[in-house]
């Protein structure tokens, strides 16, 4: 294998992974990233003296980072530690009512029947259900690909086959929590999971409830230093392993000869590769570097996930009753879940996300103060009036965090950068700034995803939440593990 060449587009976190696993198996790995730095999605921007992870803030499953170390004959601990969080998340509802959310099902269990009208038992037997669905899924759906029938002859495939109807899916997120609780507040946290992906959790079916189980039961982390802190190791560990980064490149097109990707071009040259991975949204990575060839019409026409507008402020007071994670409930999910995915409008009572870093990473604000990553879910871009949709959202979360924390935020925003949907487009190449790819909102949608390869061109291959398994960390690291397994 010495000697072959590997070309991966974009530097994301399945970029990485990637490169990483085919430096692994003997490629010469050479890495095209349109941005000055590695991260795509996941990367971190300062502001006068506020540091702010600019993407994902929710981490679990370190042990798929470890992984990529281990493989390259390095310890972890030598270049990344996490913290276990507890609790993982605060709650704020509209009554009032404000859930402290514990590591661990039996911790998380009490805290929900002190706050609610559940009974522990019932949230114990829901995670429980929760864990299942997980042991099910995760050896057939989300660590092979199933777009080869080889992958299904297995005893996990036949043991899932066997217990489907425990999956739940045709059955969606809101109909399995209303038949397992009565109180409002305990539904509206579980229905919450289905925005990990950009989904609606009146349409996505309850299998997604599986994410319930990785947070809680398995526990949620935060790495020293920060979100950034994963890419930077990664980006290390690849440039030790002879990876080589092209920053400031876009890749203009794929080449491709006699049904095979040869390599690719740039505004400056071309480039012969072996094989080509791409950390690209699949639907532009067809719409713009391979426009002439064959394209999976059916997935490529899959309805879009929803997007986000993220306000970085720093916040110059301190508020000791906000931790790590913070949700702020709407009033209404349902309404809010349909002005998004049905009317593609913003809602007024947006459930508000709080990230506050400097919680843990003390460094991360100026002293007495805060950064808060605040995020609300909107629909992806189809040409709204994005500058009013900004505005009207501004307001409502200012007025929203100002009745459940008794103050003024306004006055406290000491500085502020924000991302919305055409900016999420334009800067990561998102397809409609759909910052999840394709929705999961149908029973058949981990069917309809994308391959980890291409059935039309050889040694054409894709990871990223964009494609198979999905999006999120976890799912993307996956997705490079798939691909790079079907290198041979």
């Amino acid at each position: 294998m010495k000697g072959k060449s590997a070309a991966v587009i974009g530097s994301g976190i399945a970029g990485l992974a990637a490169a990483i696993r085919l430096a692994v198996k003997g490629f010469d790995v050479t890495v095209f990233e349109a941005a000055a730095e590695p991260g795509g999605k996941m990367g971190e921007k300062t502001i006068l003296g506020y540091r702010f992870d600019t993407g994902p803030s929710i981490f679990t499953m370190p042990q798929l980072i470890d992984e990529l170390f281990q493989l390259c004959g390095k310890n972890p601990r030598d270049y990344i530690n996490y913290q276990k969080l507890n609790p993982v998340f605060n709650y704020f509802y509209e009554d009032g009512t404000v859930i402290n959310a514990p590591h661990g099902a039996e911790k998380f269990a009490e805290e929900i029947a002190s706050k609610t009208t559940e009974e522990k038992e019932t949230v114990l037997r829901f995670l429980q259900a929760c864990e299942t669905k997980y042991k099910l899924t995760h050896k057939v759906f989300l660590e092979r690909s199933l777009h080869k029938p080889l992958n299904y002859l297995n005893y996990e495939t036949l043991y899932g086959v066997l217990n489907f109807g425990k999956i739940q899916a045709f059955k969606t997120m809101n109909e399995a929590n209303h038949r397992q609780f009565k109180d409002p507040r305990v539904i509206q946290l579980f229905n919450r999971y289905a925005s990990y992906n950009g989904s609606n959790p009146f349409s996505a079916p309850a299998t997604l409830n599986v994410i319930a189980h990785i947070e809680i039961n398995m526990g949620a982390y935060f790495p020293v230093g920060g979100m950034y802190s994963v890419i930077s190791a990664l980006y290390k560990l690849a440039a030790e392993m002879g990876v080589d980064f092209k920053f400031n490149t876009v890749v203009s097109s794929i080449i491709t000869a006699n049904g095979k990707a040869t390599g690719l071009r740039t505004a400056e040259t071309a480039y012969p590769f072996d094989i080509v991975v791409s950390n690209m949204d699949v639907f532009n990575t067809y719409q713009d570097l391979i426009p002439d060839a064959p394209k999976p019409k059916l997935t490529l026409r899959q309805p879009k996930s929803s997007s986000v507008i993220v306000f970085y402020w720093g916040i110059m007071k301190m508020f000791p009753e906000l931790g790590l994670h913070n949700i702020f409930f709407s009033r209404s999910d349902k309404e809010e879940f349909h002005y998004v995915f049905e009317k593609n409008r913003v809602f007024a009572d947006p459930t508000v996300y709080v990230h506050v870093s400097s919680k843990v990473n003390e460094s991360d604000a100026p002293e007495g103060c805060e950064n808060w990553f605040v995020m609300v879910t909107v629909p992806n871009n189809s040409g709204q009036d994005w500058d009013r949709f900004v505005r009207l959202t501004r307001k409502n979360v200012i007025a929203k965090l100002n009745t459940a924390l008794k103050t003024d935020v306004q006055p406290l925003i000491g500085c502020e950068a924000i991302l919305d949907p055409r900016r999420i487009e334009a800067e990561t190449f998102s397809a409609f700034g759909a910052v999840f790819g394709n929705a999961s909102n149908s029973p058949y949608s981990a069917f309809l995803r994308h391959p980890n390869f291409s059935s039309k061109i050889k040694n054409l291959y894709f990871c990223g939440g964009s494609v198979h398994p999905g999006p999120g960390i976890p799912l993307c690291l996956l997705s490079a593990k798939i691909a790079t397994d079907l290198v041979k």
